[in-house]
């Protein structure tokens, strides 16, 4: 029988599961705050990886990091008017600047200590930044700008779940202006393929890359591109986002530059962003009934050895032999990088660590014991491959030079697995459907796993607000079009009845 090291599984109940691995793993806990989460050390070492290996990619494509302030002044949001509704009712609010006593043991603000103008706590910053821009641009040659930064954002979310939907969490966010809506067209779908080839390539993640319909752009965008990943559940997670904003917060907040003619226009910016919630997915993909599965490149250790310590005169030995081996393993390079290995000697039994990094989805576990030691070997196991036929552990005796040998391709390996096991369940859970019947009929068990891949006549207004009511019906979205299609197939939207001109697909998201 096989052990399981969770205590719910996937199939018996995925969200318990899902918070179930955050717990087991060490990934976050609650904060005190609702919506708020502590991200722990091993969590953390992921978003370090995530951060370290996306932010080579921005740098790569020209863009420079600074930092903006946390608090932006009221009146910034109220001069875009489409893009405040679209957060109003998710923004924080700082009115005042000091506590006092409230005579009964308590504190509560200082009426006299009342702000002139309120502050948002930042739920993003196109404002804050665009304000800068509106300093910094003055000519045709000071553009483009090409900014990104690495922050914390606040939204107040009345559903949360760690990860997904938080009330605070960390990203980046890219903000650039141009001078002609091409370039910055050009510049949203570049970044929109950093993020598809960064999700596929570092993350295992396979998204499908697309426009968002009209009723889904960010609030005063002409254009939003997401990379839509599909979690074991079937349900969607929009993993990134890339959006052209056209002039809308140039007219806004007074983003001018004088051309070479003279003349004065307004520049064309753009916004893209992902986030922690990029996490939320890794474990929604990869994970299984005994924990996380991290894919090596973004483990912040990729090869854990567990001494198998009895409190006895040879465990000197083992140590300076485990030693070695992770010495050995170090000067190796795999997907690019040098093998990053972790000696594990917390006073723990060799058991319990071995399941807390099973949980915690390290790529590959080493126990070494003492009869390890006599023969030059060591216990090898694979995350990816955690169970024999036979339900047992699959845990491989081979000899340690073999193993330092071939570390850099059993990691390479085990990250072509995991992208290839969800690439395969992404394609097989796309289908084609050809009318609303069909689509109803595909979504009619709560629990169907899966997208429908439809026609689509881009509607807008009235006929677009009664497309969204029969999807929101029966809890589905348009997650995006995907990119490079060259037309629809022949035949009417499945909503309006109208000559398609793409395809989309339909789903249940988070």
């Amino acid at each position: 029988m096989i052990k399981r090291a969770l205590p719910v599984t996937r199939e018996a109940d995925f969200a318990a599961w899902y918070q179930s691995v955050i717990t087991e793993a060490d990934l976050a806990e609650e904060s005190g705050v609702r919506g708020c989460m502590v991200i722990r050390p091993w969590g953390y070492g992921i978003w370090e990886r995530i951060q370290r290996l996306l932010d080579d990619r921005i740098k790569a494509t020209g863009h420079e990091n600074c930092y903006f302030p946390l608090f932006i002044p009221l009146s910034y949001f109220e001069k875009e008017a489409e893009h405040v509704e679209g957060f109003a009712k998710e923004m924080a609010v700082v009115t005042h600047h000091r506590l006092v006593s409230d005579g009964k043991g308590g504190l509560t603000p200082d009426p006299e200590a009342k702000l002139e103008e309120p502050l948002v706590v930042r739920p993003t910053s196109e404002t804050v930044i665009g304000t800068a821009f509106a300093r910094w641009i003055q000519s045709w040659r000071d553009l483009p700008v090409l900014i990104n930064q690495w922050a914390n954002v606040v939204r107040w979310e009345m559903r949360t779940r760690m990860f997904l939907r938080t009330s605070e969490f960390l990203w980046q966010e890219g903000h650039t202006a141009h001078a002609t809506p091409q370039e910055a067209r050009d510049e949203t779908l570049k970044m929109l393929e950093v993020y598809r080839e960064f999700a596929e390539t570092c993350l295992a993640l396979p998204v499908v890359a697309g426009e968002k319909p009209e009723n889904e752009r960010f609030p005063g965008a002409v254009a939003t591109y997401s990379i839509e990943a599909m979690m074991q559940d079937g349900k969607a997670l929009q993993a990134g986002t890339s959006h052209f904003l056209g002039t809308n917060f140039a007219h806004a907040q007074n983003i001018r530059f004088q051309n070479a003619e003279g003349q004065f226009e307004h520049a064309n910016t753009t916004s893209w962003g992902v986030s922690t919630r990029m996490i939320g997915g890794v474990i929604m993909v990869h994970g299984d009934d005994a924990g996380l599965r991290v894919p090596p490149r973004i483990a912040p250790w990729q090869i854990v050895i567990v001494p198998m310590l009895r409190d006895a005169p040879e465990d000197a030995a083992l140590v300076d032999y485990c030693k070695a081996l992770q010495a050995e393993l170090a000067k190796g390079v795999a997907l690019g990088e040098p093998i990053r290995a972790l000696l594990d000697l917390k006073p723990a039994k060799a058991a319990t660590k071995r399941w807390g990094w099973v949980k915690k989805g390290a790529p590959i576990v080493i126990e070494v014991g003492g009869r390890d030691m006599a023969g030059g070997n060591v216990s090898v196991i694979r995350r990816d491959r955690l169970y024999r036929e036979d339900g047992k552990l699959d845990s491989q005796v081979v000899a340690k030079d073999a193993l330092v040998a071939d570390a850099a391709a059993m990691l390479e390996g085990i990250q072509a697995g995991l992208f290839e096991e969800a690439h395969d369940r992404l394609r097989a859970s796309i289908a084609p459907v050809e009318d609303w019947a069909g689509v109803e009929a595909m979504f009619a068990d709560a629990t169907k796993p899966g997208w429908a891949d439809v026609r689509w006549s881009k509607p807008t207004g009235a006929a677009l607000d009664a497309v969204v009511a029969r999807l929101k019906a029966l809890k589905l979205t348009i997650r995006n079009a995907p990119m490079g299609q060259t037309g629809a197939d022949s035949g009417p939207c499945i909503f309006t009845g109208e000559p398609a001109v793409e395809r989309v697909l339909i789903g249940r998201a988070y």
